[in-house]
């Protein structure tokens, strides 16, 4: 039996941000950013048109996730090791050991992970995608989405649908 599937990762699906993940025993890496580029890959049967997604539409909402990302600093939400606190001053206060950094909140995403490792925000952009996919998203079979940190380093989650 076929399968049939289909990919988009082109020069239109990068974000900038800036971010620090731990490692453990509050050990963080320096605040620093990455150009990701992201990649969805959708697979399931044809449709009456022959088709197993639009990939026009796939582009675009895959766009306008990666465009609540771009150009901002990703914190955690669920770090222990990096506590947030929001300020009635429009600020996120994020601490790390000694260090204290201050972001304006219209700069910040607080995605709801336990650290902005490539490999959680692939999984974070996957259910944002999902989201906006909704009822389109029911004969499908699999998801995968891949953010590219840097070229030959990339993280991938594979989400099995219902179909």
């Amino acid at each position: 039996m076929d399968q049939f599937r289909i990919s988009v990762s082109k020069d239109g699906n990068l974000f900038a941000e800036a971010h620090f993940i731990t490692y453990g025993g509050a050990r963080a890496e320096p605040l620093h950013g990455h150009n990701y580029r992201v990649g969805a890959e959708l697979a399931g049967p044809l449709d009456e048109h022959h088709l197993v997604f639009d990939f026009v539409r796939l582009k675009r909402e895959l766009e306008a996730v990666a465009a609540r990302l771009d150009h901002r600093v990703l914190l955690a939400a669920r770090n222990p090791d990096l506590p947030l606190e929001r300020t009635d001053g429009g600020e996120v206060v994020v601490r790390s050991g000694s260090s204290r950094y201050v972001f304006p909140e219209r700069d910040v995403v607080v995605l709801d992970v336990p650290n902005t490792t490539a490999e959680m925000i692939a999984g974070w952009i996957a259910d944002r995608l999902l989201e906006r996919l909704g009822e389109a998203a029911s004969p499908l079979t699999r998801l995968e989405v891949e953010v590219e940190e840097t070229t030959g380093q990339s993280a991938i989650v594979r989400r099995s649908l219902s179909g």
